[in-house]
């Protein structure tokens, strides 16, 4: 790790002007840009700090939905009883996430920047051709070790996969990021590789997260997380999904379903084909399972992660059972 400044931002515009300087950070958590320096990864020539800004740590809840500060803890919101109650897949999806150390010290903001866990990106000095690092250079995943690779919004320039979980269910129910400026769909944010993998998010030079806003719904809050992994704690999924659930009146028949996905794709990924083909139809456990499948319209494996093609629709059947009470 290189030597860098260390400055701290009295307020968003301070800390938006300073983060475009070249080689400038922005410091929140610090849970990613530490561990992304000591990989060599990441060289900061200047810190700015932005823990201090007033405001940024609020959560707010009212009829129309939920607004989290950028700096919230994640084990804050994930324990805070009205996104408990209005946004149960929210909660899960942080509290799934990681270890109650780091939920202690990560913000939510610095977990919707988190950077792939691709073994490729983190080893520059094993693996110098990595796209994400060295636009141009090659991708090293591609025929090397991929089990843990994404299958869905894959380009021959990279298959990485976006590791988060609380992204997931931000995606799933129509959540927004606040840049200051303007304001984002959270599906519109994350970006897929394409021929610029080195790009994650639609966030421009002297933009930062200033919050997340998620609109209340009857689906958001008859909502889970389920998250399948290796081992049950500090495991990045194989295959996850957030599904939110609201029935008519018979109790039978759907009325509002949503579907997102995670640990399979380059970027959280809305089911919409899983969606569409349940909307209005009553819920069973043949037409959850035909519909799951749409799931991995357009999946493309390479070579061991195959077995999230399989994967990604039990889960997401699981989901969608376990909320209409057939699980």
């Amino acid at each position: 790790m290189r030597d860098f400044s260390y400055s701290r931002a009295t307020s968003a515009d301070q800390a938006r002007q300073a983060a475009i300087q070249s080689g400038a950070m922005l410091l929140a958590g610090g849970t990613t840009l530490l561990d992304l320096a000591k990989c060599g990864v990441f060289e900061p020539e200047a810190v700015i700090d932005i823990t201090h800004l007033p405001g940024f740590s609020d959560i707010e809840m009212d009829a129309a939905g939920a607004r989290i500060g950028a700096l919230a803890k994640m084990g804050e919101v994930a324990d805070h009883p009205a996104i408990r109650a209005n946004f149960p897949a929210v909660s899960e999806s942080l509290l799934l996430a990681a270890s109650a150390q780091l939920r202690n010290m990560a913000t939510v903001g610095g977990n919707l920047l988190q950077r792939t866990r691709c073994p490729y990106f983190r080893d520059p000095a094993t693996f110098p051709a990595c796209n994400k690092r060295s636009p141009g250079s090659g991708c090293s995943a591609i025929g090397g070790v991929t089990r843990n690779h994404a299958v869905l919004g894959t380009s021959e320039a990279c298959i990485a996969s976006y590791p988060g979980d609380l992204a997931v269910a931000l995606v799933a129910f129509d959540a927004s990021v606040d840049l200051g400026g303007r304001t984002v769909l959270a599906d519109e944010f994350f970006l897929t590789p394409g021929d610029r993998p080195d790009r994650d998010t639609v966030i421009e030079p002297g933009e930062m997260i200033a919050g997340i806003v998620i609109p209340a719904s009857p689906a958001a809050k008859n909502s889970t997380y389920l998250k399948v992994r290796d081992r049950q704690s500090y495991e990045f999924a194989a295959a996850s999904a957030a599904v939110g659930l609201e029935l008519e009146e018979d109790g039978r028949t759907v009325r509002d379903i949503r579907v997102a996905l995670g640990g399979v794709a380059t970027k959280p990924w809305r089911a919409r084909a899983v969606e569409q083909a349940l909307v209005g139809k009553a819920l069973d456990a043949a037409s959850v399972e035909k519909a799951s499948r749409l799931a991995m319209e357009g999946a493309v494996s390479h070579g061991a992660n195959r077995y999230k093609i399989e994967l990604a629709p039990r889960v997401v059947a699981r989901a969608i059972l376990q909320m209409g009470g057939l699980a």
